[in-house]
């Protein structure tokens, strides 16, 4: 295991993948920093760009804008109260009010520092388990793969933002726009409507760009007037002394620990992380009526988990080819355009190139501290573009790159048809996540229960048989269960509350 990271960490570190490497970092932070423009939309649109480069030099690139721009949110979030990316949300509780009241240069050094310990402690999480975790899931069979999809896809839905019903119709939405085209088990076509462009069913990168780059799109030319005004930073040092992160250590440790580990578990993301990180780090501090006042508790629990959360959510997408997030999601596609089949198989047919990608996750974590304290600054300077200048040029990338996938119109139609069904979305607050993971893995969940079923004299409850999979339906069937008994249970505490006298 470590013979094999040091010689990834070798390529890595040689010319052109360190070049891709960095470009994915720094392009990753700058997107990041810009409210409105999220690492989704980067890594969609950079997907067209990667079809005639090596597999590997792509993949690490886009796994590097995925920690840029996780980073990257963390500079809006503390000089315009404005995360640039959902995960910042918790940061902006402490780090807008440290930076009102002078101190924005501390407040952003925390969050830089925090992020990249966080993003090495999670890297240990990705080197010690990607390997053992993806050994014990080549002894699956099509019930444990088609059971931990369905788990992934209830979980995803059940703890995405909003209520768990908007998330399961999501998902379900994502999965009937998966049905088009040919039916894996007959070869017959089907829901194609006599459209001959549909029997291959809706193509993977189209609907990506769609429903993350032409969604946000339009969702910032309605609000292109929402604009704020940056606090400015001092020119004090942005690096803290040894004895400030030693005090934090424990709060470091816990909160990067609990964002791998939230990461890990399928669809529950890095806001999640960032909330369950912030809340327990008030729940263990000394002064908890700090926090929301600019702490420095607040900031470092904040930054540490959402960044290891990136960590935790690659490994489930390396070992087992489940998306952990909807940016999962898209590199899962990324994986799949390039011919790579992802899936506990990854480890044992392409080693190397995992090796690689857990490689490149380390080192883009070392860049990024090392690009956002020295160019913090001329970055925050990025907030102030008018983003009516950005819109156009993105919405032209996003066009060329759906159009040169096969060189038809309908391609085109299709990311205008997905990006209005992800702008609806957005207004009904059904959350994208769900959608997106749907169509992704409605293929392979069709297609391990139809194998299933065939396998099996049974039919279906062959499936009865197999322990890991009666497990998985199990949890899913809790993370189902639980909430509607939670409501029941205080339906009933308040009605005997107010019979009462």
């Amino acid at each position: 295991m470590l013979a094999d990271l040091v010689s990834a960490l070798g390529y890595i570190l040689s010319p052109v993948p360190f070049f891709w490497v960095l470009l994915g970092t720094g392009l990753g932070i700058f997107v990041g920093a810009v409210p409105g423009l999220t690492g989704g939309m980067l890594i969609a649109l950079t997907m067209p760009l990667t079809f005639f480069m090596n597999s590997t030099h792509a993949l690490v690139m886009m796994v590097a804008m995925y920690v840029g721009s996780v980073s990257g949110g963390l500079i809006s979030a503390t000089l315009l109260r404005m995360p640039g990316t959902p995960s910042s949300v918790m940061t902006t509780f402490d780090g807008y009010p440290m930076a009102q009241r002078g101190e924005a240069e501390r407040a952003l050094a925390l969050s830089i520092g925090a992020s990249l310990i966080g993003g090495m402690i999670a890297g240990v999480f990705l080197v010690v388990l990607s390997q053992p975790l993806s050994r014990w899931a080549t002894t699956f069979g099509p019930w444990e793969y088609f059971a931990m999809v369905l788990m992934a896809l209830v979980l995803i839905a059940s703890i995405s933002r909003g209520s768990m019903v908007k998330g399961l119709l999501a998902g379900a939405l994502g999965i009937a726009f998966a049905l088009p085209g040919l039916n894996p088990s007959d070869g017959q076509l089907r829901l194609t409507l006599g459209w001959h462009e549909l029997d291959a069913g809706f193509a993977l990168l189209p609907v990506l760009l769609g429903v993350f780059v032409m969604s946000q799109i339009i969702e910032d030319a309605v609000e292109i007037e929402k604009r704020a005004e940056p606090i400015r930073i001092g020119g004090q040092r942005l690096l803290l002394s040894l004895s400030v992160w030693r005090r934090s250590w424990v709060n470091l440790l816990r909160s990067s620990v609990i964002g791998t580990w939230i990461g890990i578990l399928p669809g529950v993301g890095a806001s999640i992380s960032s909330m369950v990180a912030y809340a327990t780090a008030r729940s263990f501090s000394r002064t908890p009526e700090r926090f929301g006042t600019g702490h420095d508790e607040g900031i470092v629990a904040s930054e540490a988990a959402n960044n290891a959360n990136v960590g935790g959510a690659l490994i489930p997408l390396i070992t087992m080819g489940i998306p952990g997030s909807p940016i999962d999601a898209i590199l899962l596609g990324a994986l799949i355009l390039h011919n790579i089949q992802p899936g506990p198989l990854l480890f044992v047919n392409n080693a190397e190139f995992v090796w690689a990608l857990i490689a490149a996750y380390l080192v883009a974590n070392l860049l990024m501290f090392v690009i956002m304290s020295a160019s913090v600054r001329a970055i925050a300077r990025l907030m102030l573009v008018n983003r009516a200048l950005l819109l156009p040029a993105i919405f032209v990338f996003c066009v060329v790159g759906a159009y040169a996938l096969h060189n038809r119109m309908f391609d085109v139609w299709v990311v205008i048809l997905f990006g209005l069904i992800g702008f609806g979305l957005r207004r009904c607050n059904v959350p994208l996540g769900p959608f997106v993971i749907g169509f992704v893995l409605a293929r392979i969940l069709e297609e391990e229960l139809r194998s299933g079923m065939q396998l099996s004299a049974a039919g279906f409850w062959g499936i009865l048989d197999r322990p890991i999979a009666l497990s998985f339906l199990g949890v899913s069937a809790l993370t189902l269960i639980w909430p509607l008994a939670q409501e029941v249970l205080s339906r009933r505490r308040r009605s005997q509350e107010e019979i009462a006298p």
